[in-house]
C-alpha cells in the first residue's frame, strides 16, 4: 500500500462519520456515556469469588464470579436492592487493588455481563459516568461543556471517553460553547508538548473561537516549531488560525497548499481545512477564495481526486470548464483515480444540469470510448445524482363557460 493509500485509508477511518460530526475530531463511535442507552443496567463494585466449571474446568468463559456492588449507575428490577450480584462468568483475580465498572444486559431473565472496565480502587469514573448520564437529557451546551472539564483529565479511560464526545459532536454543538471558554486553558493544552497529537485538531479549532489575535500569534509560532510534530491535528490548528487572523493564516494556508514539495500528509490537512470553510464558516473564508486553494490543489495529480470530489458534491457545476480541463494533462490522465473523479464530476454535471455542454460532450466521448466503465460510474452514482425534472407540460385552460 503507498504512503497516500495509507492516509486516505486512515482518513476515512477517522474522519469521514455517516452523520455531522466534529470537523478536526477522529471518530470514536460508542462512548461510555452513550452505552448507557443500550445497557438494561450497569454497576461499579469488586469482584470476588470466581470459581471455574467443575465440568469444564480450562473454560474461561464458564464459571460465576460474584461482584459486590458499591454504586449502581444504571438501575434494573433484577438487581435492585442486591449487595451481591453473580456473574455468569469466571473473571480470574488479577491481584490488583482494582473495581470494576461493569455494563449488563438481559435476555431470557439471564444476565449478561457484556463489557467490564477495569478500575483503580480511587479512580473517579463512576463519578464521571453518573455525570453524564444526569446531563444526557440537557441542551447540547450543558453536555458538552461537561465533557470539556475531562479532556485532560489523569484517568485515561475518563479523558478518552470525553474527547469521544467531542467526536460524534456536531459542529453546530461545539461552536457556541467554544466561543465561551477559556482561551488561556485551551492555548496552554495547545503548546503543552505532553498534549496527544490526536488533541490538537480540536484544540485548534477551540482556540479559534475563543481565542485573542494574540493567540493568533502564538499558533504561528507553534507552526514554525521545527521540534513539533503534526502527525495529526494540523487542520484543526490551520482552521484556528485562520480564524483568529483570516489574512495571515489564509496567506500560510494557500503557502501549504500551492506547495507540491509539501508532504502528502500536509497538503491533505490544509484541504482538509480549506473544507471546513466552505462547509461552515464560508463567513470567515468566502466561496470564491475556497476556489482558489481548490484550484490550486487540482494542479497536483498525487491529490487531484480529491478536490475534484469535493466540487462534485458541492454541485458546483459552474467549475465543469477548470475541472474538464485536466483531461487534456497527461499527469492527471494516467493517474486512473482521478481520471474517474473527472468522469464522475462530468456525469453528475450533465444530468443535474442539462444545459452543461461541455459537461455532456466529455461524457459523450467517454462513453463511445469506454461504454462499460461509464456504465459501471453511472450505477455507483445514481443514489448521489438527481437528474432536473422536465418543467410540466402546458395544458391549455378550459374555455370559461
Amino acid at each position: 500500500m503507498t504512503f497516500r493509500c495509507l492516509v486516505l485509508a486512515l482518513a476515512l477511518l477517522w474522519f469521514a462519520p455517516p452523520a455531522p460530526a466534529c470537523p478536526f475530531c477522529p471518530t470514536a463511535g460508542q462512548t461510555l456515556s452513550g452505552e448507557v442507552a443500550s445497557a438494561d443496567f450497569i454497576l461499579y463494585g469488586v469482584l470476588k469469588n470466581a470459581t471455574r466449571d467443575a465440568s469444564d474446568p480450562n473454560s474461561l468463559n464458564k464459571g460465576t464470579t460474584d461482584m459486590e456492588v458499591e454504586l449502581v449507575i444504571k438501575s434494573h428490577d433484577m438487581v435492585k436492592g442486591k449487595k451481591v450480584v453473580t456473574l455468569p462468568r469466571f473473571v480470574p483475580p488479577d491481584g490488583k487493588d482494582q473495581k470494576y465498572l461493569i455494563f449488563f444486559n438481559v435476555f431470557n431473565g439471564q444476565i449478561d455481563p457484556y463489557r467490564g472496565e477495569p478500575v483503580s480502587a480511587d479512580s473517579k469514573l463512576p463519578d464521571y459516568l453518573k455525570g453524564a448520564i444526569e446531563v444526557k437529557s440537557k441542551d447540547a451546551q450543558t453536555r458538552m461543556r461537561y465533557f470539556f472539564d475531562y479532556l485532560e483529565s489523569p484517568d485515561l479511560v475518563i479523558s478518552t471517553d470525553a474527547f469521544s464526545e467531542f467526536g460524534n459532536a456536531d459542529y453546530k454543538d461545539v461552536r457556541p460553547l467554544a466561543e465561551k471558554l477559556d482561551p488561556v486553558l485551551v492555548m496552554k493544552w495547545l503548546k503543552d508538548p505532553n498534549t496527544r497529537a490526536s488533541r490538537f485538531g480540536l484544540y485548534g479549532l477551540l482556540i479559534g473561537h475563543c481565542g485573542k489575535p494574540s493567540d493568533a500569534k502564538a499558533i504561528r509560532e507553534l507552526l514554525a516549531d521545527s521540534t513539533r510534530a503534526y502527525s495529526s491535528g494540523l487542520d484543526g490548528v490551520l482552521a484556528g488560525y485562520i480564524m483568529l487572523d483570516q489574512k495571515a493564516g489564509w496567506e500560510y494556508l494557500m503557502g501549504l497548499v500551492k506547495d507540491a514539495k509539501q508532504e502528502f500528509p500536509v497538503r491533505y490537512a490544509a484541504l482538509k481545512t480549506v473544507r471546513f470553510f466552505w462547509e461552515y464558516r464560508p463567513d470567515v473564508i468566502p466561496n470564491k477564495q475556497v476556489l482558489e486553494a481548490m484550484h490550486a490543489l487540482m494542479d497536483q495529480p498525487d491529490l487531484a481526486d480529491l478536490p475534484m470530489e469535493d466540487l462534485r458534491k458541492w454541485k458546483c457545476w459552474d467549475q465543469t470548464e477548470k475541472v474538464l480541463a485536466y483531461t487534456e494533462k497527461q499527469s492527471h490522465n494516467e493517474i486512473p483515480i482521478v481520471a474517474r473523479a473527472m468522469l464522475k464530476f462530468a456525469l453528475n454535471a450533465e444530468k443535474e444540469n442539462p444545459k452543461n455542454e461541455k459537461a455532456a460532450a466529455f461524457v459523450k466521448a467517454q462513453r463511445e470510448k469506454n461504454p462499460k466503465k461509464v456504465e459501471f460510474l453511472e450505477d455507483l452514482l445514481k443514489d448521489e445524482i438527481k437528474p432536473v425534472p422536465p418543467p410540466p407540460a402546458k395544458t391549455e385552460s378550459p374555455p370559461r363557460p
